[in-house]
């Protein structure tokens, strides 16, 4: 029988089945028991949470790193840095983020090369489909991505271009055949063009004398640039090409309600399909968002009241699997365990269930089979946090106080976070392979 080098123990574990008292016993950064509370070793060093809830560290595999070439963006050390102070323990990066994006082979070991050494926690990478490098998808998947990424509509990073119908009807099937997730930013430009061209027009001489054009200041009108249709028509698409090709499809950052019911017939169909939603999403609502704030931008954007709602909704019975950042867009890295906390402890939800929309969740989708979970032999990432302590919000959260307070953040085994403490050197490992 191996002894642990550490234990950790908590008499609110989150484990899949329950939360109760145990002790995590760890060997060599690898949990080898979940034990009875009291079976603790004899000379063992312990970490003993009194109190606070011990948790999987969280995965977020939707995050906008920012590598070389946007110095006024953040990169994996800063990131990274965020992440540990935010209980996230493990990120997939975003193929658009480096310089070319990484949708080549040159450019994902750039983007390795620029991360190696920084990172205070686990970081992996999505492969990017764009019209020019199809072919190039076998090549990165030997390589060490997790799955593949694309936009339908043009996005703030212009070397990273949309794909077409065509294209993903060249790449769908060779994705299949390699196993892994495509990733799907789902907006298309027909409507986005279209609703631009309507506000366009109506900003005419007449309007602007009776004062009924629109107001470029005011949430509303953005809102109106960014239509459900866009996103609805573009997420319709992609469940089509799933069904024809068979693909493992993942919807990101979902915010259109009205996209629901084709994805619930999707999913009654066992198409292989999946969705996540973000904390912004989650909390706030277009009606409350005061004109001018440029700070809660994001694409797609906040809904209405009422959407927000069914997506707490068709999250909490499993139509959306997983909440993820999309750092830095509203919610960043190290705030959306506590945002998401917040919102879900209003509504009755349990610890539980937030650790499956963290952790677990992405934690499969990316194929990290030893993430997002405390069960032996998973890697002994972890999370010490106080869901009753109470913080002031910054930024978009400005004027909220938030639920949940990260107290410790192990990667595995070492304490990496430790609050109110400089963070020692940066021990973060480059994930160049699904476990799954």
């Amino acid at each position: 029988m191996f002894l642990p080098d550490r234990v950790i123990r908590s008499r609110r574990t989150v484990l899949a089945g329950a939360i109760r008292p145990a002790a995590v016993h760890i060997r060599h950064g690898k949990i080898i028991g979940v034990m009875e509370f009291d079976d603790v070793p004899e000379g063992c060093p312990i970490d003993d949470t009194n109190g606070a809830v011990l948790m999987p560290g969280a995965v977020d595999t939707h995050v906008h790193v920012h590598g070389p070439g946007r110095r006024e963006r953040s990169g994996f050390e800063a990131t990274t840095r965020a992440a540990a102070a935010g209980g996230i323990t493990t990120i997939v990066e975003t193929p658009a983020d480096g310089l070319p994006p990484t949708t080549r082979v040159g450019a994902l070991e750039s983007t390795r090369t620029a991360a190696r050494g920084k990172c205070f926690i686990d970081v992996g990478f999505w492969g990017g489909v764009m019209p020019d490098s199809i072919n190039e998808l076998a090549a990165l998947a030997a390589a060490g991505v997790l799955g593949f990424e694309c936009g339908l509509a043009p996005c703030e990073i212009p070397e990273f271009l949309p794909v077409t119908e065509a294209d993903l009807r060249r790449a769908m099937p060779a994705i299949t055949k390699l196993g892994v997730p495509l990733l799907v930013h789902a907006e298309l430009p027909g409507p986005i063009e279209q609703a631009t061209a309507t506000i366009r027009a109506s900003r005419g001489w007449f309007s602007r004398l009776s004062g009924t054009a629109p107001d470029p200041r005011k949430y509303a009108t953005y809102l109106q640039s960014r239509p459900k249709e866009a996103e609805n028509d573009a997420i319709a698409l992609a469940l089509g090409l799933c069904r024809e090709y068979r693909t493992r499809t993942h919807i990101v950052h979902l915010s259109s309600s009205d996209a629901l019911t084709p994805l619930y017939h999707a999913r009654a169909s066992r198409l292989p399909v999946t969705a996540e939603t973000c904390p912004h999403y989650l909390t706030f609502v277009a009606e409350e968002i005061p004109d001018g704030a440029t700070v809660f931008r994001s694409d797609p954007p906040i809904r209405t009241r009422e959407n927000r709602e069914y997506l707490w909704a068709s999250l909490s019975g499993g139509l959306i699997q997983m909440v993820t950042s999309n750092h830095p867009h509203v919610s960043s890295l190290q705030i959306s365990l506590p945002a998401t906390w917040t919102e879900a402890r209003a509504r009755g939800y349990s610890l539980n269930q937030v650790a499956e929309w963290m952790c677990r969740a992405p934690a499969r989708l990316a194929g990290l089979g030893r993430k997002g979970a405390i069960e032996v032999g998973f890697d002994a990432d972890l999370t010490i946090w106080s869901p009753e302590g109470e913080f002031a919000g910054e930024g978009a959260y400005a004027g909220r106080r938030l639920s949940g307070i990260v107290e410790r953040t192990y990667l595995r085994g070492a304490c990496i976070y430790r609050r109110g403490e400089a963070m020692g050197t940066p021990i973060g490992q480059l994930i160049e392979s699904r476990s799954d």
